[in-house]
């Protein structure tokens, strides 16, 4: 089979590029992080409630754009 179609050559299909945040990942998420702050502040990280604010925070990054 021939790679013409129709007297054109097939373009390849466009590869959309990663959506880019469009915050800085310091002001994004601002609820999460007062939280988890205020968390670890009095409790400590390791805290399994602290641990659960945190995830929640990355999780909300992640929604916004960010890898982390």
């Amino acid at each position: 089979m021939s790679w013409w179609k129709f007297g054109k050559a097939a373009e390849p299909a466009a590869v959309p590029e990663p959506e880019k945040p469009k915050k800085k990942i310091c002001c994004a998420c601002p609820d999460t992080k007062r939280l988890r702050d205020e968390c670890i502040a009095t409790n400590g990280e390791e805290n399994a409630y602290c641990q659960a604010l945190i995830e929640a925070h990355k999780a909300c990054l992640r929604m916004e754009g960010f890898n982390v």
